[in-house]
């Protein structure tokens, strides 16, 4: 196949999107493919311009808000790319923005070219938190109390009880997000959050055991583990960063418990009518109660991410999930 692998962008996830951009077109290639390597933010790459944006790695901390300003991506460029019309599938290896909330898929949509991954419509439900945990309830999927900012420490101890968890309402890999312990500490923690979104959700915060499964095509992967090693949520530093977090691929569960992971996981998927994959994040409290944290349609792409581990630990290799990704867009275009 010739397939176009879309990274970079100029969202705050760009570090974890070059990452994934460049296994993801590095496995394609070693398949047999023929791939073109385009940064949302700044074209078509060339061969010296791969090796020097996609080798970086990702730091320890996501880039200033000043550092994206001056990329000024432009996604309507894209649909003027000569090289994208001749591309059967379009691999997004985005994370974040316009990149997994809907906008650069409706684009794609309107330029008619098959793309990987869930539609305009999906992508934009499961970007705005507020709206996902809405249909998570309708669909019978648990998920913890939350509020909308503004709100007052008095409301937040009344209606949700501390420690409570502050986060942009439509932001990815933990960007912006705080634990609150007590009424004291919620002003700083919605500033911190505003600065990445206008929305911010405040969310009653559920002890116990992070758990997440990868969902393909419709059926849910592996279920697994993440034990962050530096504090008490897997943050962005957690995520990125060696030695960060252990992550167990299978979760050291029932077989019962594992069953109910993988069936909210895929009912959350549905729930948001999502497509081709996604990973569903959950939290497992005390008295064995799964509940769901969120659905990211464009996870990591790494061999090592999330979802590529769920996908191992059925079988999967990650060149063979990256194919099977692509074969994903192509079935939904023949049924559309």
């Amino acid at each position: 196949m010739k397939i176009a692998v879309l990274f970079g962008g100029n969202s705050t996830e760009r570090d974890v999107s070059l990452a994934s951009g460049a296994q993801v077109i590095r496995a394609l290639r070693q398949a047999g493919h023929e791939v073109l390597s385009i940064d949302t933010a700044r074209g078509v790459l060339t061969d010296a311009e791969e090796q020097q944006w996609l080798t970086a790695g990702v730091a320890a901390k996501p880039p200033a808000n000043e550092e994206l300003a001056l990329l000024h991506a432009d996604t309507s460029a894209l649909t003027r790319v000569p090289e994208l019309r001749s591309v059967e599938v379009v691999f997004l290896a985005l994370h974040g923005g316009t990149g997994e909330d809907g906008t650069l898929q409706a684009l794609l949509d309107l330029a008619g070219l098959n793309y990987t991954g869930s539609g305009h419509l999906g992508s934009a439900m499961a970007m705005d938190k507020d709206v996902s945990k809405i249909l998570f309830r309708a669909a019978g999927v648990p998920t913890a109390d939350w509020l909308m900012s503004p709100a007052t420490p008095e409301q937040v101890a009344e209606r949700l009880g501390f420690p409570v968890v502050v986060k942009p309402n439509k932001q990815g890999s933990t960007i912006g997000l705080t634990v609150v312990h007590d009424a004291r500490e919620l002003p700083s923690a919605l500033e911190v959050a505003h600065r990445y979104d206008d929305e911010v959700m405040i969310e009653r915060f559920i002890p116990g055991r992070e758990l997440t499964v990868g969902i393909l095509g419709d059926a849910a992967l592996a279920v697994g583990e993440i034990t962050p090693m530096r504090g008490d949520i897997f943050n962005y530093e957690s995520k990125y960063q060696r030695g960060g977090a252990e992550e167990t691929f299978p979760a050291r569960l029932s077989a019962a418990a594992t069953a109910e992971a993988r069936r909210l996981a895929l009912l959350a998927h549905r729930a948001l009518k999502l497509n081709g994959y996604s990973r569903v994040d959950f939290r497992l409290d005390e008295a064995g109660r799964f509940w769901c944290l969120e659905v990211n349609t464009l996870p990591g792409m790494t061999a090592t991410s999330l979802l590529p581990q769920s996908a191992q630990a059925m079988g999967i290799s990650f060149t063979e999930l990256c194919e099977r990704i692509c074969r994903l867009a192509l079935e939904r275009s023949r049924r559309e």
